[in-house]
């Protein structure tokens, strides 16, 4: 991790204060985050980080960026979710590789208030604390300053065995298409916070509001299915497998066009959050987020019939829902509702939508 050349002081600390800070406590014996890895050549401290290559092995590299006021509003969330988050969607990422997550690093870029301010520091116990849980270490990053918003780039390395890594390419006609836990929660999440809903301070009471706050969470503090992203991989159950960010109808159309294929879901089996019922959503408006709303951050994945019986119930208490069947026609989609056929179209979020 190392700040710009041309950053300055701020606020009576300078960021080579603030990243040695965070060099000794990535170094700490007590924390998940020393450099314990046996491969960890140099964490935090020189350019680059160093690592060795074992063999057998192959390393996933993937990044994430969230820009404040398109992917976060500072006015809905918590430094300490936001690092959380920062972290989830890319180890999210490397699970959906069938692999298991190792190296992290973070860049921040962010104005004057914000560094003179306890963002960072808030911030980053987010971050250790995910970090923490899944045996990651931070080994670098960034830091900047920035005229307005915050900026945030979080790199997640990974490893695999050789060869078992799960691409978006491996479906085939006839394979089974699965996903981990529920779905719809965290859109459902965003639309309370931007109607003004906030996390309770105290634990909520009514089933009503406690529904509310899951919903929140589930939008602010995503859990990745990394235990799960790791079990397909290393006994190659998934085909094909991706994690669910954009919504489950844009990212299962993206996987169906990496594997020239196409796919019916069936729309009664969907695992639809059933904090969603709790907080008044019609059936109708619970499957349109669980289908286009995005950020749920599970896994969709494929597998042959003749291993979809191996697949356990579930991990770390996490369940796994059969939703349909991967088809022969290419990027052809359809939704089974009621025994019709609707066609399913990608309807996701996009940065930039085309018009028409």
């Amino acid at each position: 991790m190392k700040p710009r050349k041309s950053s300055a002081k701020l606020g009576g600390r300078s960021e080579f204060d603030f990243i040695e800070s965070l060099r000794q406590r990535a170094s700490s014996t007590d924390s998940s985050l020393a450099t314990r890895h046996s491969s960890l050549v140099k964490g935090i401290g020189d350019d680059a980080a160093a690592f060795t290559q074992q063999a057998g092995r192959e390393t996933l590299i993937t990044t994430d960026l969230l820009v404040e006021d398109v992917d976060f509003r500072l006015s809905t969330t918590t430094p300490r979710a936001l690092g959380h988050k920062a972290l989830a969607v890319s180890l999210s990422d490397i699970a959906a590789m069938g692999a298991r997550p190792l190296w992290a690093l973070v860049s921040l870029g962010v104005p004057s208030q914000v560094w003179e301010s306890n963002f960072l520091e808030q911030f980053y116990e987010g971050f250790f604390a995910l970090a923490d849980a899944h045996g990651v270490a931070l080994i670098g990053g960034d830091l900047s300053r920035t005229p307005r918003h915050v900026f945030i780039d979080s790199v997640v390395l990974g490893d695999a065995a050789t060869g078992r890594a799960v691409m978006r390419a491996g479906a085939r006609a006839g394979d089974q298409i699965f996903v981990t836990g529920a779905l719809g929660g965290a859109a459902a999440g965003l639309r309370l916070l931007e109607a003004g809903a906030r996390p309770a301070r105290t634990p909520p009471k009514s089933p009503r509001t406690q529904a509310r706050e899951q919903l929140l969470l589930r939008q602010l503090c995503p859990m990745p299915r990394v235990a799960w992203g790791r079990l397909l991989g290393e006994r190659r159950l998934a085909t094909a497998s991706i994690d669910l960010s954009d919504g489950l109808s844009s990212d299962l159309a993206h996987l169906c066009r990496a594997s020239g294929v196409g796919a019916e879901v069936e729309a009664a089996l969907l695992p639809l959050d059933p904090a969603l019922a709790r907080t008044g959503l019609s059936a109708q408006e619970a499957l349109s987020l669980a289908l286009d709303g995005g950020e749920d951050f599970e896994l969709l994945f494929t597998v042959r019939p003749r291993d979809a019986s191996k697949l356990p119930a579930e991990v770390e208490g996490v369940a796994v829902t059969r939703i349909g069947e991967v088809t022969a026609e290419a990027e052809k989609m359809s939704l089974l509702v009621d025994g019709r056929a609707e066609p399913l179209r990608p309807g996701g979020f996009e940065h930039f939508r085309r018009s028409g």
